[in-house]
């Protein structure tokens, strides 16, 4: 007369799922640690075979029924599928060796294999707030970890100086930069998303975080924020309520910070920007930042170079950028193969005397890496893999603005192909997209998933397990 065996068969198999995806986000997250602790450096490439691996596997067994959930993977993988075609017509035109198209796709859309993961998954309210617990332990560990680095260890005073502080993303070359935005978009996360937690703790976190990325010196990534938040007020002119509060609220952080800028010590870094001489037509770090659509051209040999690019790691992606050289020995015996087109792109910066002050001048930066690589047809078929994620799971601002943070990093530097933080922030959206599904489904509906956990009527162990028998019974 009572039949749990089924449901319960089914359950264990779902949480394994959702431990293997824990398992592949850890694999890119933590393998800096690793190495710290005498681990062979080659663990830090293990995430290229763990991510996709998990993810053909997690497709195979999940048994999802939600329609919308099913539209949502499906079109996921076609836009993936169609900027992989790309990937290779580039390669075939452009002789490139079909190591350069397995790379470049999986530095460019790992992070999307990440997130068919976490959308594959049916899971109870109970095993989603146990992810999402994992994700905040990592985050928090990633801040410990820099304020160790910065006031036990004092790394500051090394050569590098604030650059050491990376967080967990030790030995990385540019940790601290990638640190700091992991840092920052959790302290967002957790201030917009964590409502039962009072209003103290997530100011507290946030100034935590936004202090992390003032230790380690990654100025570009507060800009970049800015700049995410603006796009996102754009998308807010349709509802003049909603602008008006983003607009007053940005204006409020804009003064603020340039306040800071002018008075408070600890923020004069950030006037290596206010130069207005260097930003004109001709100016020093227009010219820089512009190199790559300067010299990629000059390599074009054939009428489908603008359409396909010079070919996937052949000009300024992270894989043609430095990738390529930097483990040859490992990749030799696969044929890789390296265009000029990336040396010559170097000897831009080589010659600017803005080169090694910022990041934020290199013209080795995501979308022109894509444009140079695989051309228009490449940058369009990438910015639909995007549109799906903005149409199919982003499920509020939080996830929108994250959205935005990625492009905006794009014009920067090579941030979109930075796996740890890259996995991070799909693993945000991911899991606010569960969350809303779980909201969907509940009694009354938009019952917040933490509530779930706390049935304050029940009284009885059995009564317990019937109640959570009953609201996990539409997600197997």
């Amino acid at each position: 007369m009572y039949t749990e065996a089924k449901p319960r068969a089914k359950q264990k198999g779902y949480y394994q799922l959702s431990t293997l995806m824990l398992f592949a986000f850890s694999s890119a997250f933590f393998p800096r640690v690793l190495t710290l602790l005498k681990f062979p450096s080659i663990v830090a490439l293990l995430h290229l075979g763990i991510v996709p691996w998990a993810c053909i596997f997690t497709l195979s067994k999940t048994k999802v029924k939600d329609p919308n959930q099913i539209a949502a993977i499906y079109e996921l993988i076609f836009a993936l599928l169609f900027f992989l075609g790309v990937n290779l017509a580039s390669a075939i035109i452009n002789n490139a060796g079909i190591i350069n198209v397995c790379l470049n796709f999986l530095l460019l859309c790992e992070h999307f294999l990440f997130l068919l993961i976490i959308i594959s998954l049916s899971l109870t309210p109970e095993k989603l707030i146990g992810i999402r617990a994992y994700i905040i332990f990592a985050s928090f560990t990633n801040t410990i970890f820099a304020y160790i680095q910065r006031y036990v260890l004092n790394l500051q005073r090394l050569p590098g100086l604030e650059d050491n502080i990376k967080g967990v993303f030790i030995g990385q070359g540019a940790g601290h930069v990638v640190g700091a935005s992991v840092a920052l978009t959790f302290g967002i996360y957790y201030f917009a998303t964590a409502k039962t937690i009072p209003i103290w703790v997530r100011t507290a976190v946030l100034l935590a975080t936004f202090w992390h990325m003032n230790m380690a010196d990654a100025k570009q990534t507060l800009l970049v924020f800015g700049v995410a938040g603006g796009m996102l007020l754009i998308t807010k002119f349709k509802n003049i309520a909603e602008a008006l509060k983003y607009l007053i609220g940005g204006v409020l952080l804009v003064y603020g910070f340039l306040w800071c800028m002018e008075n408070v010590e600890a923020f004069e870094a950030f006037n290596t920007w206010m130069r207005p001489e260097i930003y004109g037509p001709d100016g020093e770090a227009t010219r820089l930042k512009m190199a790559t659509f300067r010299v990629v051209p000059t390599f074009y040999t054939s009428f489908l170079n603008p359409l396909l690019g010079i070919g996937p790691g052949h000009t300024v992606t992270r894989l043609g950028g430095w990738m390529l050289k930097e483990y040859e020995d490992l990749l030799k015996p696969l044929g890789p193969t390296i265009h000029p087109a990336s040396a010559a792109v170097w000897n831009e910066v080589g010659k600017s005397w803005l080169g090694d002050q910022s990041s934020m001048f290199s013209p080795l930066f995501g979308w022109a890496g894509i444009w140079g690589d695989l051309g228009l047809l490449g940058l369009g078929s990438f910015l639909y893999i995007w549109s799906v994620v903005w149409r199919r799971l982003c499920v509020n601002d939080v996830s929108r603005f994250f959205v935005l943070n990625i492009c905006a990093f794009g014009l920067v530097f090579s941030q979109m192909e930075e796996p740890g933080y890259m996995l991070y922030v799909t693993s945000l959206i991911g899991i606010m997209w569960q969350e809303h599904q779980c909201e969907k489904m509940m009694n009354p509906p938009g019952t917040s998933v933490d509530k779930l956990l706390i049935p304050t009527r029940l009284k009885s162990l059995k009564a317990w397990g019937n109640f959570l028998l009953r609201k996990t019974k539409n997600f197997g």
